[in-house]
């Protein structure tokens, strides 16, 4: 058969051949078809959850140390016979990949950070928010009002408390009352603007400011300006997948195992953590 026709036969079956709908990465991950059919079966059952570095929550994915949150969702995931895959991404990308369903949920996550989602009984840490100035500073958070004549310094993405979530909602517009940073290190950053006077106000999580200072930022100091608010943080699954009630339950049996082992409390002291009852 000449080359030339054997050619055309092949463009013409190519382009007679139905396109293959698209799949997200979770659901790739999911099912694959068994050998001459079309039924899927199921593969290793991977569990993927995102979130930017938040050292000691979560941290940088594939080091040593990849946070206490991490580390007790994958043990206790695994004794479900499930297994995690944990990437970094930027918080404001985990959490619209999570909803779309293209990854399973986020770690880390308030329940303000992520309405809409499916959370289990079980949180995984206390988050302690507060307010940080430069240390020559003599500003006391005093309520919201007392913002007025500052600019605060936010993370896209993040939720703080109801009350300063509403105000940089209000004000977001405004770079005289609020910046709002994105892309990579944005701790770093924030951090970097308010040593430089660019900046007045910084609100983090306690423990996370003390990890970042003295494991990313040694010999800079900051000011502590108040209390803001303290809540518990969770694994926020996919409001997209139908399986997320199901890891959600399986997280939630394995944190009490692991708790009723004592295993919880050991992994939260190789951080630092106290156990929280």
């Amino acid at each position: 058969m000449p080359k030339a026709f054997l050619l055309l036969l092949t463009l013409f079956l190519s382009a007679c051949s139905p396109e293959e709908p698209s799949r997200s990465p979770t659901e790739q991950i999911q099912s694959t078809a068994l050998p001459g059919t079309d039924t899927p079966k199921p593969t290793s059952p991977i569990v993927v959850l995102a979130a930017d570095p938040w050292c000691p929550h979560n941290c940088v994915s594939g080091s040593a140390s990849e946070g206490y949150m991490v580390d007790l969702a994958r043990e206790a995931l695994g004794l479900a016979g499930l297994e995690l895959k944990y990437v970094n991404m930027s918080w404001a990308r985990a959490l619209e990949q999570a909803e779309a369903g293209y990854i399973d949920g986020v770690i880390g996550a308030f329940t303000s950070d992520a309405p809409g989602f499916i959370f289990p009984e079980e949180s995984l840490g206390i988050s302690h928010i507060e307010l940080y100035t430069q240390p020559a500073q003599d500003w006391q958070y005093r309520g919201i009002d007392s913002l007025q004549n500052q600019t605060l310094v936010a993370l896209n993405g993040y939720s703080y408390s109801p009350e300063l979530d509403d105000y940089i909602q209000r004000n977001r517009d405004n770079q005289k009352r609020v910046w709002i940073l994105s892309g990579p290190a944005p701790l770093e950053r924030a951090i970097k603007l308010i040593l430089e006077d660019r900046s007045d106000v910084l609100p983090e999580d306690r423990d996370v400011m003390a990890w970042t200072l003295k494991h990313q930022l040694p010999g800079v100091q900051l000011r502590m300006a108040g209390a803001l608010y303290d809540t518990p943080v969770y694994i926020a699954f996919s409001p997209a997948s139908p399986r997320s009630a199901e890891l959600a339950d399986a997280l939630s049996r394995g944190i009490r195992e692991l708790r009723a082992s004592g295993r919880l409390t050991e992994i939260l002291a190789s951080y630092g953590v106290p156990a929280v009852d």
